[in-house]
Formats: C-alpha cells, sequence, structure tokens
C-alpha cells in the first residue's frame, strides 16, 4: 500500500504565496476624469460597463480568497488527521 504524506510546510507555503499575489491583483480604476465633459451615449455605455465588470471582479476576488481559506482549512486539517493517525500508531493503537 503506498504511503502520501502531506508536506504541510511546504503546501502552507504555496497558499500564502497565492494569498500574496492575490493582495496585488487589481483591475485599475476608471479613467472618467479623462472623458471630460463628454456626453456620448457610447461613453455612458462604457462607464455603466466599466462599473459592472469593476464589480464582478470583486466577486471574483472574494470568491478565490474564500477558496484559499478553505484549502488552508482542509490542508490544516488533513495535517490534523496525519498526526492523530502517527500518534496513534506510534501507541499501539490501531487506526479504525
Amino acid at each position: 500500500m503506498a504511503t502520501i504524506k502531506l508536506n504541510h510546510p511546504a503546501v502552507t507555503k504555496q497558499v500564502n504565496q497565492v494569498k500574496t499575489a492575490l493582495g496585488t491583483v487589481t483591475l485599475g480604476n476608471l479613467p472618467a476624469d479623462e472623458l471630460g465633459n463628454n456626453k456620448l451615449e457610447f461613453t455612458s455605455k462604457w462607464i455603466d460597463r466599466e462599473v459592472n465588470l469593476e464589480k464582478v471582479f470583486e466577486r471574483y476576488i472574494k470568491i478565490v480568497q474564500k477558496n484559499v481559506e478553505d484549502t488552508q482549512a482542509n490542508i490544516d486539517l488533513l495535517k490534523e488527521q496525519d498526526d492523530a493517525i502517527t500518534h496513534s500508531s506510534t501507541h499501539g493503537f490501531q487506526p479504525r
């Protein structure tokens, strides 16, 4: 039977790198001041589109952040389970 062992520090390091990278992701600000007094229908639609894209982007970032948090929680749980199995096997207890 093959043994699969979680390298908790290495995996946690990768998750932390994802968190750091996610914190630097930005869409940029809407350059509305560069539009001046331009009141074309196209300009209004473009501004609405940009605002909507920004909202979608912000929701996406929150979803990815939640996924990263869940991943870290799962990694920690796997480590706890691995430690419990190791502890029980070294003290003569048979795993169920």
